[in-house]
């Protein structure tokens, strides 16, 4: 039985005949189980006759023939020649009549022949990782933004540069948009985040007084629910504050916890700034350099393997929208399919580099040893804030640990194409 090879060099057919003795021995095994458990009038259980079982539950038996047979001889036919599926077969032309062989033909997706070539030439321009003196200054001052304190101001109304402290709700104008409701907020009288209207509409108001106006939001405002919407706020004012910022000075860097002076504070801002540009280097290195080595390999991938990416990327897609706050009724009102269509292109290209990445990790004999596969459990336990036992038990029992040892291998590997291509 030599396997098929279809117009996709990743899908094969098997014509596969399970032996007629072997079904016969499996239809005696069914018919003594059901004896066992059938009740029907007139015969104590246990006691039905074979003939009576083989009539009255025909079907039955002829499906679990088909469920026990089907997969281990198909799984052994698969063996056999050699084939390693990555999809479940689709199982046709299925034949079973008493007193004969089962005979079906199966299809399912093999992982693509890929040669790869050229990884040793593949060269990325290192990006720029020095911090100018003006980033250091913008993070000192983002630094002393986020100590700022607030004193309430009284006897006068809001000017620019004050803040007011308010609640408010907002009615949309369009059918189906969601109100809006803040409790409490500072809002800053002039700032460049600030939107006009809520600025010529507050300015001059004073604690304890109320204005209704419309806002109407640009289409790519940075809230993407409130973009190019209009909508009705009551805003009232509870209090007026202004901001001050911290001294840059020792004594400032004493208050943040761990620094003796502000010399120590600038050496570490400087050092975040650099490592932060040298992980934002080398993400976006290695990005080019698996877009080079997909565009240098032109193969056939597994439509299984595929769709599976694509189901990891919505599931963390969705996972985030529910971190971010996303009702689950909000969730299930999502256009999937289109969703589904939106990830499949880079589902694709992720695809082909992880095969890419794989056959240079054979190549180079890159591996994974357990102690970094067991860093990675333990890892995942303190997040989960599980005993280590029990989740490495459960990745065990899910099949997991091996995808964590392939996605460690592959990140091996294009750590050794980003070092090289120096």
């Amino acid at each position: 039985m030599s396997p098929t090879e279809t117009k996709d060099s990743c899908k094969r057919e098997l014509q596969v005949e399970v032996p007629a003795e072997v079904v016969a021995r499996e239809t005696e095994s069914l018919i003594q189980r059901y004896q066992k458990m059938a009740r029907l009038p007139g015969f104590r259980r246990g006691h039905v006759p074979s003939t009576l079982i083989r009539q009255r539950f025909a079907e039955d038996i002829k499906t679990d023939i088909v469920e026990n047979l089907v997969p281990r001889y198909f799984r052994e036919q698969a063996e056999k020649q050699g084939l390693h599926p990555v999809s479940q077969p689709r199982i046709t032309d299925l034949q079973i009549q008493e007193g004969e062989p089962l005979r079906f033909k199966a299809s399912f997706e093999i992982l693509p022949e890929v040669e790869v070539s050229g990884y040793k030439e593949l060269r990325v321009d290192k990006a720029d990782t020095g911090v100018s003196e003006q980033e250091v200054e913008d993070a000192l001052k983002n630094l002393r933004e986020q100590h700022a304190s607030y004193t309430p101001v009284e006897g006068r109304t809001l000017a620019d540069g004050d803040f007011a402290q308010v609640s408010f709700n907002g009615v949309p104008k369009e059918p189906g948009s969601k109100p809006v409701n803040v409790d409490e907020v500072l809002v800053e009288i002039g700032g460049a985040n600030t939107m006009a209207e809520f600025t010529e509409n507050l300015r001059g108001l004073s604690a304890g007084e109320e204005r209704t106006f419309d806002v109407t939001y640009p289409k790519d405002f940075s809230e993407e629910r409130l973009g190019g919407k209009t909508f009705t706020y009551t805003v009232k004012v509870h209090g007026i504050k202004q901001k001050h910022l911290p001294e840059l000075n020792d004594e400032f860097a004493k208050q943040l916890g761990e620094f003796a002076s502000l010399e120590e504070v600038t050496k570490r801002v400087r050092e975040h700034l650099e490592e932060d540009k040298r992980r934002t280097a080398e993400r976006e290195g290695k990005e080019k350099l698996l877009d080079q080595l997909v565009q240098r390999h032109e193969f056939e991938v597994p439509e299984a393997m595929v769709e599976r990416q694509v189901d990891v990327r919505l599931d963390r897609g969705l996972r985030a929208l529910v971190a971010q706050g996303m009702r689950p009724e909000e969730v299930k009102k999502m256009d999937f399919a289109r969703l589904r269509a939106g990830q499949r292109q880079t589902a694709l290209q992720e695809v082909k580099a992880s095969l890419l990445l794989e056959k240079i990790a054979d190549s180079e004999n890159i591996q994974v040893d357990e102690q970094e596969v067991e860093k990675e459990v333990e890892a995942i336990a303190r997040q989960a804030k599980q005993p280590v036992e029990s989740v490495r038990a459960r990745l065990t029992r899910d099949g997991a640990l091996d995808r964590i040892r392939n996605r460690l291998r592959n990140e091996k590997t294009l750590d050794f194409l980003y070092n090289q291509s120096a």
